[in-house]
């Protein structure tokens, strides 16, 4: 048996973050035929539900880049990694030596999601709350509101490239940290960095799900560097046209871009839906 996992942004989703019909109606046909799927995204739970919601996204799905595995028949997460409290310190002088705002993120009781940060720098910062606001339903608060108790599951922020780069530079000897870098979709001429614990990548979820759910083959879909990890376990990988050089050198097969329903199209071809 298959299990097809999708990376979100850049993928499955249009460059308006949104299951378009075609997609949609891929997916149905997915269901009809009893193959399985399901997700590995860096969004956090409250940032991909609505997306998901009504579209069969049944099994467990992957958040954070790997960082949790969330339950939907049972309403919570089954794994998850955090970062320690010499992890947290570390991370955060780094961004501050570069004058970056962190931004951190919560789990909390009740699988709640929050964000916290020191007082902003940058207009690109006033984006980025106003889009964990907006678009993934975040509470965003000041870093004076963080629980003493709070489990931190990643850091990011967004900043010039050089300062970004020399952040992951400096946390490069915390051997079970993790960074990812991109461009910053709210000012292509930045980057954003998220930072969270090594084993909580889509590769290590991807192979836990296979094993727990007993699935043979998992073919994968991604476009960007935290996609590499689970091209790495899949048994076929597919990168999108749009996707970055460093992902299609790894695919198995560079197929149709994201905002043309390239997946959906791949997967009608290949399933013969």
């Amino acid at each position: 048996m298959d299990l097809i996992v999708f990376d979100l942004d850049g993928t499955l989703l249009d460059k308006s973050s949104r299951i378009t019909p075609y997609t949609r109606e891929t997916l149905r046909r997915l269901r009809e035929r009893g193959i399985a799927y399901t997700v590995a995204t860096g969004r956090a739970l409250h940032g991909a539900a609505d997306i998901l919601d009504g579209h069969g996204f049944a099994l467990p799905q992957i958040f954070k880049n790997g960082v949790m595995i969330w339950n939907p028949d049972q309403g919570r997460y089954s794994h998850h990694y955090l970062l320690t409290l010499d992890e947290i310190g570390h991370v955060a002088g780094a961004f501050l030596s570069r004058e970056i705002t962190p931004f951190f993120f919560t789990l909390e009781p009740h699988a709640r999601h929050a964000v916290y940060h020191p007082p902003l720098r940058q207009k690109v910062e006033y984006k980025l709350v106003k889009s964990f606001q907006r678009e993934r339903d975040l509470p965003v608060l000041p870093i004076s509101d963080l629980p003493a108790d709070a489990d931190i599951t990643n850091i990011s922020a967004v900043g010039p490239e050089d300062a970004v780069r020399a952040v992951a530079e400096m946390i490069s000897d915390e051997d079970n940290l993790v960074a990812y870098m991109g461009n910053a979709i709210e000012d292509r001429r930045l980057s954003w960095i998220d930072i969270h614990h090594h084993s909580g990548s889509k590769g290590g979820a991807v192979e836990h799900l296979r094993q727990e759910l007993g699935y043979k083959r998992v073919i994968c879909f991604g476009d960007s560097d935290n996609d590499l990890s689970m091209f790495l376990k899949a048994d076929e990988a597919y990168a999108p046209e749009n996707a970055k050089d460093s992902i299609k050198a790894a695919a198995t097969e560079v197929i149709g871009h994201h905002n043309a329903d390239g997946i959906a199209h791949f997967l009608r071809q290949r399933f013969q839906l």
